[in-house]
């Protein structure tokens, strides 16, 4: 072999070492990220069923406070009806028995309701429960809870996904993976280093996306 055949040797076998190495790193680095990744994914998919089971608990207190409020409500409508019956039939200390057992929060109500003259006055609410006044702390309580539980089942579906989000890495970086493998077994140095191009790309850009993501770790 000549000297300059012996250069060209040497010259192509540097470049295939040079190509070697890197696909190596690459190989290993990404191995690394697919393990991070999803370790990641694990991790969101406990935080998405934590958040699942508070917002599953919370809407049942929701539920709860709602089946109050209508039992409550329930309670005032029929003390309400009987006191109208026992003042239409004139028998005063029986609409007074009623009226002493309404319910603290319904007498606001109903006292507001007396002042619009509702028996003269034609323009007056039907009934106590159409005035402002009337308000149950189970119907207040029912509402937060739902605002509360909607809130929970924001985040459940955010920590979904993210774990999706971190699934789609483990893939990405297993595809760089591909690449790199592929670059160290092929012979043509064009297509070589065309695959090891492609899988640094693709690397590179999942790790740049991936900086984005919020961690979740053990505490």
């Amino acid at each position: 072999m000549t000297d300059r055949g012996a250069t060209a040797a040497v010259h192509k076998a540097s470049k295939r070492d040079w190509v070697e190495i890197v696909a190596a790193v690459l190989l290993s680095v990404a191995a690394v990220a697919i393990a991070w990744s999803g370790y990641q994914a694990t991790r969101w998919n406990g935080e998405q069923a934590k958040a699942a089971s508070r917002t599953n608990a919370i809407r049942i207190d929701a539920a709860r406070a709602s089946s109050l409020a209508e039992a409550q409500t329930e309670v005032d409508v029929a003390t309400f009806i009987q006191w109208v019956d026992a003042r239409a039939g004139g028998d005063d200390e029986l609409a007074s028995f009623y009226r002493a057992r309404f319910r603290a929060e319904f007498k606001p109500a109903f006292t507001a309701w007396l002042a619009t003259r509702p028996f003269t006055n034609a323009n007056a609410p039907p009934t106590p429960f159409a005035m402002p006044a009337y308000k149950l702390e189970s119907t207040a309580e029912a509402e937060r809870l739902d605002a509360e539980a909607e809130k929970s089942a924001t985040e459940v579906r955010s920590y979904i996904q993210r774990g999706s989000n971190y699934i789609i890495a483990v893939v990405l970086f297993s595809v760089s993976r591909f690449f790199a493998g592929m670059s160290a077994k092929l012979d043509v140095p064009g297509l070589r280093k065309a695959m090891l191009a492609v899988g640094c790309v693709v690397f590179a850009g999942t790790a740049v996306w991936i900086a984005t993501f919020p961690v979740s770790v053990v505490i």
